[in-house]
């Protein structure tokens, strides 16, 4: 099937700085399904995912036959630091990016093809209310970019039960959120840490009430305190020590 020409300008402005905090957080989104398509002399759309074997390394770049007139090239950019490049002989799925008519060149990507296929995988294996596990990337407009895999928006507000004073004191940690949204049509979802604390205090609270009893002695961490005293957190329930 056809990537939409939308996706394409997407994916071309990953690093640019996106208007909105969810347009800014889901700019290399995926789209609703693709396949794979590799049969030499086939006609080829801008758009699909094909696959390809490498014919041969030039310097810091990759050629990559996929069936067409000519060769893709892909630059030593379209692998991470810690990848292995790839070897003559190895297969690998490329996004077909453009295509010129006259010249019968092919622009390829890897990263992209990749992406996407990391989107599929996480919109096919999760739904809402999953708990997933991410580490912060950066903070944008309105929250953070949490990276499960995919990059996924965790709003200011849904970071935790109060509201850190900077939320960009997150970066670069692991986190565990619960999925609040997936937007399919937009290629979007949303997280939320707070939510999934919550319902972690609400089932420690159930426990605590239902094995506390006058006369306990119990260990608690001091939550802040007031005129009458301190507010004790003893584990999903919060007792007052009285001054």
């Amino acid at each position: 099937l056809m990537v939409n020409r939308s996706l394409m300008r997407e994916l071309s402005a990953l690093d640019d700085e996106i208007q909105g905090e969810v347009a800014e957080a889901f700019g290399d989104q995926v789209p609703d399904d693709l396949t794979n398509i590799y049969q030499a002399n086939q006609n080829y759309e801008v758009g699909e995912i094909v696959k390809g074997r490498v014919s041969r390394v030039v310097g810091d770049g990759v050629l990559i036959d996929i069936g067409f007139k000519s060769e893709g090239l892909l630059s030593d950019k379209e692998w991470d630091f810690d990848e292995e490049p790839p070897k003559p002989g190895d297969e690998l799925e490329v996004l077909l990016e453009a295509i010129d008519e006259e010249r019968g060149d092919v622009k390829v990507s890897k990263k992209k093809a990749s992406r996407i296929r990391k989107w599929e995988e996480i919109i096919s294996n999760h739904s809402e209310n999953d708990v997933v596990i991410g580490t912060v990337k950066r903070k944008i407009k309105g929250g953070l970019l949490v990276d499960i895999g995919v990059n996924v928006f965790l709003p200011a507000s849904q970071v935790d039960i109060r509201q850190p004073h900077d939320i960009g004191d997150y970066i670069d940690k692991q986190i565990e959120c619960m999925i609040l949204k997936i937007d399919e049509p937009r290629r979007n979802i949303v997280v939320s840490r707070r939510q999934l604390i919550e319902m972690k205090r609400t089932k420690m609270k159930e426990a605590l009430l239902s094995e506390m009893e006058g006369g306990q002695r119990r260990k608690g961490g001091v939550k802040s305190i007031a005129d009458l005293g301190a507010c004790v957190d003893l584990g999903g329930i919060d007792g007052l020590l009285h001054i």
